[in-house]
């Protein structure tokens, strides 16, 4: 593959979210900007194989109170696919788009993949979080290999990104769970409850090894923000405005 290859940005049509990119060093991050100008931040990390669109559901009721970044990671969407990918790559991403466009300390949202990439901030970065929103995630642990078998078809991920990913989450680096208490955000970890393809046991150890972690279980399986939008808006507001009630928690 050819370093720095981008997606055809014909295929993806223009909407009332403010399409924006920036370059944080090797690659060119692509953003949706939304929200108030003068609210604070709140940057949002999308699962693996996702990009930013996928936050549709729920980032204009987020963006009622806040200034919302909903990125594409390395080797999603709009942003550049460059063929060398981790989860840390991914990590330093972040911390650079943070930095290019002075924001910080910010709330971060991190679904799956992008939870993990979120937790690795804020486990090297404390400094630059200030609410940490991990849902459907799980604690580090090894699990048995898997190779996933490529879709058919044209794809909006660079599919060599996908292969690297899984196989640092198949055998994470045990690092990433000894740092954990490194994090000093305030941090809300919602699961999916049974339905979710992720261990919730696994998601239940993530909260308690972070201090001060809480979790709410909205049970309607791993895909949390599509599959009840309303629930998970008005969670993650309560949080962000230091005002948690969770209805149901475990």
């Amino acid at each position: 593959m050819n370093a720095n290859l981008r997606r055809d940005l014909s295929a993806y049509p223009p909407d009332m979210v403010d399409q924006r990119s920036v370059d944080v060093g090797e690659v060119r991050l692509a953003y949706q900007l939304s929200g108030p100008a003068d609210a604070p931040p709140l940057v949002l990390l999308h699962a693996l194989g996702k990009d930013a669109t996928d936050w549709e559901a729920v980032a204009p009721a987020l963006a009622r109170s806040r200034r919302v970044y909903a990125l594409d990671l390395r080797g999603h969407g709009r942003s550049d696919w460059p063929g060398d990918y981790s989860l840390e790559m991914m990590q330093a991403d972040v911390l650079r788009f943070l930095d290019a466009l002075g924001l910080g300390p910010v709330g971060l949202i991190g679904h799956s993949m992008g939870g993990l990439v979120a937790y690795l901030l804020a486990e090297d970065h404390p400094q630059w979080v200030s609410r940490l929103v991990l849902e459907d995630v799980s604690v580090p642990r090894p699990r048995e290999p898997s190779t996933p078998a490529r879709p058919d078809g044209a794809l909006t991920f660079d599919w060599e990104m996908v292969l690297a990913v899984r196989r640092q989450i198949d055998q994470p680096d045990p690092r990433w769970l000894e740092r954990l208490d490194r994090i000093t955000a305030e941090t809300l970890v919602i699961a999916g409850g049974p339905q979710s393809h992720v261990p919730q046991a696994g998601v239940a150890e993530l909260a308690r090894c972070i201090r001060g972690g809480r979790m709410v279980t909205i049970p309607v399986g791993h895909l949390i923000h599509h599959a009840a939008p309303e629930a998970f808006t008005e969670a993650v507001s309560a949080f962000l405005e230091e005002d948690f009630r969770p209805a149901r928690q475990t």
